[in-house]
């Protein structure tokens, strides 16, 4: 079994983050824990199960977190594929702080994020990753799946904080950088690689769910 894409195989990823939960309204933080979707979320969910089904693609594969899961579920219920689970597709763990508004996570733990300053990469929150750690789990995980199914379209169904670093994984951020990355519920994502590089063909479209703007960052 492959565990890493032939260079010049391109595998195309198409990337999409769950609907809206409950918790992204009240502002707190999920991680490994889990809260369900609103009505809001499960209306993007539909909306991005269009949107993705209406491209030729060859599996759909989830984080096991509901809110992930739940999401994946709209897309296999219209594009009829299976839907495979993956741990390595999860949020980062924040241990201690999960459940806990963001607010209060930076007063406690203000080594936690780098939104707006530099951290350590190495800081965790007891019981939780840091940032390296969950780094290298998601990029080794991508990587090994685009290994796996080399010259495929895969549909990752995931998670903010799985984009925030392939992101920074593709345009070389530093992990310690304070780098704001727009990534909405349900957005759409297209990334792509060729077993040595990476690149973005679409990051954050919105256009399909709605009411919204159709807001594309690149």
């Amino acid at each position: 079994m492959r565990t890493r894409a032939p260079e010049g195989l391109l595998t195309r990823f198409i990337v999409v983050r769950h609907g809206e939960t409950e918790w992204n309204v009240a502002g707190r933080i999920q991680g490994h824990g889990d809260s369900p979707l609103t009505a809001t979320g499960v209306a993007q969910a539909e909306a991005l199960a269009q949107r993705v089904a209406g491209e030729k693609f060859d599996r759909i594969v989830a984080s096991d977190l509901a809110r992930a899961h739940e999401t994946a579920k709209r897309i296999a219920a219209v594009s009829g594929h299976d839907i495979g689970l993956d741990v390595r597709l999860r949020e980062r763990n924040f241990g201690a702080g999960e459940g806990l508004p963001y607010a209060e996570i930076d007063r406690l733990y203000p080594g936690a994020f780098s939104r707006m300053r530099e951290t350590d990469p190495d800081y965790r929150i007891p019981g939780g990753e840091s940032r390296r750690d969950f780094h290298e789990r998601v990029v080794a995980g991508v990587e090994a799946l685009a290994g796996m199914h080399a010259g495929e379209t895969v549909v990752l169904v995931t998670h903010g904080g799985v984009l925030a670093t392939l992101y920074r994984h593709v345009h070389a951020i530093p992990l310690e950088k304070a780098h704001a990355i727009s990534i909405t519920n349900a957005s759409y994502n297209s990334l792509a690689f060729d077993g040595k590089r990476w690149s973005v063909d679409t990051w954050n479209c919105t256009r399909h769910l709605p009411g919204a703007e159709p807001l594309v960052d690149t």
